[in-house]
């Protein structure tokens, strides 16, 4: 079942478009990558999902209501890119505040902050925090009262790699417990592995929204083959590939993926002569910039 249905949305502000014919579907526990630059339209989009701003045209069913109801607020968290806290009240303040608001318990809010990695700190006053522990608590009200539907906008701002892996350890948790999460994010890397889907805006339009592989097999996008060799064989192998030499010992190639098997068979067949050879798919800053800089028409 899709938690959220989004259809030909478009929203205009005088007469530009920031977001224009919109479609988008996300079903409980899946987790979509929403990728853009900056003015694509991907906070305006969930803005409009939270019902904060209106659509112009176009339909959007959250959990079964319109953006905004009780149901969808009910059951719908946010995180946005700067979170904002009451600076004189402590973490655990103002967890039980929020908690209050979702008609949770204290302990479920104290909890949270131990899942987040506050509990050292719950109760200093949230003036005293890096950017990345007020993200935590931001992390922490998001995750209040079982949401089935999680909207994060660049969620993983301020916090270091040790927490990034943790939030998205957290992000898989919600996720295999059946909530639906969209991810708006610049991280393209921390992505790559951790989503079912990727849809990327362009100047407001939807230009791609498919599996990384699907997406990876359309873009047609060379891989990159970087081959290591012995030093009195290199110039021969270099050559023989219709490679380009490195340095005395690597070989770099480029190949379509139809071609990589066909590739592969040639290298080995030089024998003791290859030391190593290491395979490098496009990526996903590679995969959005083929995209995001594909022609979307005029808005």
């Amino acid at each position: 079942m899709s938690a959220l249905i989004i259809k030909n949305v478009i929203k205009k502000y005088d007469a530009i478009k920031s977001v224009h014919d919109v479609s988008l579907e996300v079903e409980g526990g899946q987790i979509i990558a929403l990728l853009g630059h900056n003015g694509a339209g991907k906070t305006t989009l969930m803005k409009m999902i939270l019902g904060l701003t209106h659509l112009t045209s176009g339909s959007i069913e959250v959990l079964g209501s319109l953006p905004g109801s009780k149901n969808a607020r009910q059951n719908t968290s946010y995180l946005p890119e700067n979170v904002a806290f009451h600076s004189s009240l402590t973490g655990r303040e103002q967890m039980h505040h929020f908690a209050s608001l979702k008609a949770q318990t204290k302990k479920t809010a104290d909890e949270l902050l131990e899942k987040v990695g506050l509990t050292h700190a719950m109760n200093r006053r949230i003036g005293t925090y890096s950017k990345g522990m007020r993200q935590r608590v931001g992390l922490a009200q998001a995750l209040l009262g079982k949401p089935k539907l999680a909207l994060l906008d660049e969620p993983t701002s301020g916090l270091d790699p040790i927490s990034r892996v943790e939030f998205y350890d957290i992000v898989k948790e919600l996720a295999d417990r059946g909530t639906a999460v969209l991810i708006s994010s610049h991280a393209l890397t921390e992505l790559e592995s951790r989503t079912n889907r990727i849809a990327i805006l362009s100047m407001g339009k939807l230009v791609a929204n498919d599996s990384l592989v699907n997406l990876r097999n359309n873009a047609s996008l060379p891989n990159r083959i970087i081959v290591k060799t012995c030093v009195r064989e290199n110039k021969k192998i270099t050559a023989s590939l219709k490679g380009k030499q490195i340095d005395k010992q690597t070989i770099e190639l480029f190949c379509q993926q139809n071609d990589k098997v066909a590739l592969l068979n040639k290298i080995c067949t030089f024998g003791n002569s290859i030391k190593d050879v290491d395979i490098y798919p496009p990526d996903l800053e590679e995969i959005y910039r083929h995209y995001s800089l594909s022609k979307t028409g005029d808005l």
